[in-house]
């Protein structure tokens, strides 16, 4: 039996789309929120698949929120065995930082639907599966490309949208798992300050939702298939 732990930042932010991929390639997930008891004794290295999903903090804002060090420490040990590992969003900004990447604020807020640009390597890659589709961007952070990863994917605003380590490492600036889950509508109700700031609406990201969403979930279970074949 193979094992996968999701670690979730914020109850909103799930692994939605990416579940059925995961147990479809035999694995049995667990999850843990960082808010939980069980949390600063977790085993990052116990598991056979580890996924870090996205949350509206930074990892910067270790003083606000001091379990943040204690999983990069704990990511970091991870990381170093080669043990296969995913992070979205602020998973994959705590991805960047346990490799001693800087992870800041982003020159915009990038928010809605839109396609991330495929370098060769990406074209290469599972990622090969959403080229040219509108995925979920969400996020105001960025961060610079750790040392021995290949860049995948970019967008203007944003140069690093995606890298890999090898097959067992997997890092996404974007949301390619979102676009059915219902939990959508408490990222827009939670996030009014955040949504004018990247210049869009409520109703804007709702509409996008509904016309690109489907699409996006599909090319993004695909993207997850291919990637669990190649670990």
């Amino acid at each position: 039996m193979k094992t996968g732990l999701i670690i979730r930042h914020t109850p909103y932010e799930g692994i939605a789309g990416f579940r059925e991929p995961i147990e479809a390639a035999g694995y049995v997930l667990d999850r843990i929120d960082v808010t939980d008891p069980g949390f600063a004794g977790l085993d990052f290295n116990a598991s056979d698949l580890l996924l870090m999903m996205g949350g509206p903090m930074g990892v910067y804002e270790r003083a606000t929120h001091p379990w943040i060090a204690h999983e990069i420490e704990r990511l970091a040990e991870r990381i170093d065995r080669g043990l296969p590992t995913l992070g979205v969003c602020l998973g994959a900004q705590m991805i960047a930082a346990a490799m001693g990447a800087e992870v800041r604020p982003g020159p915009v807020k990038e928010i809605g639907f839109s396609p991330v640009t495929l370098n060769r390597a990406g074209a290469d890659s599972p990622l090969r599966h959403v080229a040219d589709v509108p995925v979920l961007h969400w996020h105001g952070d960025t961060f610079d490309l750790p040392e021995g990863v290949e860049l995948l994917a970019s967008t203007a605003a944003y140069p690093h949208q995606a890298f890999r380590r090898g097959s067992e490492l997997l890092a996404l600036q974007f949301h390619a798992e979102m676009g059915e889950d219902p939990r959508f509508e408490a990222w827009v109700e939670n996030g009014p300050d955040f949504i004018a700031e990247g210049g869009t609406s409520p109703e804007r990201l709702r509409y996008e939702h509904g016309v690109h969403g489907p699409g996006a979930v599909a090319s993004g279970q695909a993207m997850i298939r291919e990637w669990l074949r190649g670990l």
